[in-house]
């Protein structure tokens, strides 16, 4: 398990996660089809990444497509396919002149093949990158990746590999999607819900959270800077004692 980052006090996190919610809400109270939220969604994604390239971020994580969401109707399912070869294919390109690196996690087994090639492309293309890691939540849920995990356990154990006694929080947490990338320090979810949804239900256990009323589409540089001085002003204990009791 990546150890959580001691960052904060008055520093910029080394890792934020993003939860983008509220795309529907917001096309909704303007009269709008969802579809036009997703699409503003993407522009602020834009603005965002970048944003976090230049405040020296390293690592970004968006929950970009939940295991959960095939459930959504077709129609809004495919738009947000259309959104993500249109990403791929608009905006890889600056990403890589950016140095930055991204990193895909979720279930790709029995995604379209297509799908599964634009993911392939955006790692494969920023791979030896060594700018800000952009981690893309696709086709992801939480408790899928832990169940994941814990069936390659049980195989190691049943082929002899591992010891019952060698299962540790670290050996699950190298067997987890985001091994490797360091727990994030912050997670931010727009649009007035406060719950998780099944993202990085692992990874979260000592990470601060923020929640904020505004939706996606809304959300700008000014509101993340906000999130950021949020986290800065917090002291993290990681389970310890406050040095400020004495």
């Amino acid at each position: 398990m990546a150890p959580p980052s001691r960052q904060g006090q008055g520093g910029v996190p080394r890792h934020v996660a993003l939860i983008m919610d509220g795309n529907g809400r917001w096309a909704k109270e303007r009269g709008l089809p969802r579809s036009e939220g997703h699409r503003q969604g993407l522009d602020t994604l834009r603005r965002i990444i970048r944003h976090g390239v230049r405040i020296g971020l390293d690592y970004i994580t968006i929950y970009s497509f939940s295991s959960e969401n095939w459930s959504r109707p077709a129609g809004e399912v495919s738009f947000l396919m259309s959104l993500l070869r249109r990403f791929v294919q608009r905006d890889l390109s600056e990403i890589h002149q950016a140095n930055v690196r991204i990193r895909v996690i979720g279930d790709r087994q029995g995604l379209e093949g297509g799908i599964r090639a634009l993911l392939d492309e955006a790692e494969g293309l920023t791979r030896d990158n060594t700018g800000m890691t952009l981690v893309v939540a696709f086709n992801y849920g939480s408790r899928d990746e832990v169940a994941r995990a814990v069936r390659t356990l049980a195989q190691d154990v049943a082929e002899g590999r591992l010891k019952v006694e060698e299962i540790t929080p670290e050996a699950i947490g190298a067997r987890l999607d985001t091994s490797g990338i360091p727990d994030p320090d912050l997670i931010i979810r727009t649009s007035g819900e406060q719950r998780l949804s099944n993202f990085l239900m692992w990874q979260a256990a000592y990470s601060e959270f923020y929640f904020c009323d505004t939706y996606w589409p809304d959300f700008d540089e000014a509101a993340f800077d906000r999130a950021i001085a949020d986290f800065s002003g917090r002291e993290r204990r990681f389970g310890g004692v406050s040095a400020k009791v004495f």
